[in-house]
């Protein structure tokens, strides 16, 4: 199982900038301590997803933050990104592991119990679960799991696969970041809480102490 630091999952493609470049972008919220950098665009042809993907890639080089490419295993090789994210109906975790190799970061959403049960074995290195809470940033139609789902998610994919760390989707803003972590996330993703800014670095600066305060009062 690789390491991976998911405290401060910044989640952004063309939608999420309000017009900015996205390695610019990418490298504020580096800046202001996001860990992850989830590069997520449905819009884009191949060319440009692996044109983006080196962007920001070169953009956040050297801050230790990971790059990973939403779904697309080709645009991951292409652009040697850290790795990918999947959704349940993506690829598989396993033949994505044999594509992109040991040392690549491989993540995976969770959306209910029986996700989370079926982690055992699997070659993922973390995991996301959501909805939490209802959200505009990306159409869902299954309804939020509310904290209540998170916690009981967040148990079993524990005992399922020990060691991987579990992050939180949707909805999450620097209100609910407490509670959130305190239901047992180990970090959460969010799009608009960072990029929704004028100034992105602070956003995320503030965000990353809020998180890493709600750890340490959870002892984790």
């Amino acid at each position: 199982m690789n390491q991976v630091d998911i405290r401060l999952y910044a989640i952004l493609g063309p939608g999420d900038t309000r017009g900015r470049d996205l390695a610019q972008c990418a490298a504020a919220a580096v800046a202001g301590g996001a860990t992850v950098i989830q590069y997520r665009d449905k819009q884009s042809e191949g060319r440009d997803l692996v044109a983006n993907a080196r962007a920001i890639k070169r953009a956040i080089a050297g801050s230790g933050a990971s790059l990973l490419i939403n779904d697309r295993i080709d645009v991951a090789l292409a652009a040697e990104a850290d790795g990918v994210h999947l959704g349940q109906n993506d690829i598989a975790p396993e033949d994505a592991r044999r594509l992109l190799g040991p040392d690549a970061i491989i993540g995976l959403t969770l959306k209910m119990t029986d996700h989370a049960r079926a982690l055992e074995g699997q070659p993922i290195d973390y995991s996301c679960i959501g909805g939490v809470f209802a959200t505009t940033s990306k159409d869902n139609p299954d309804p939020p799991v509310g904290l209540d789902g998170l916690a009981r998610i967040e148990a079993i994919a524990r005992t399922a696969l020990p060691g991987a760390p579990v992050g939180a989707i949707a909805g999450i803003g620097l209100r609910e970041i407490p509670a959130v972590i305190g239901a047992g996330a180990d970090g959460v993703a969010v799009i608009s809480a960072i990029f929704g800014h004028d100034d992105i670095e602070k956003a995320a600066r503030i965000l990353r102490d809020a998180i890493d305060r709600a750890l340490a009062a959870r002892g984790a």
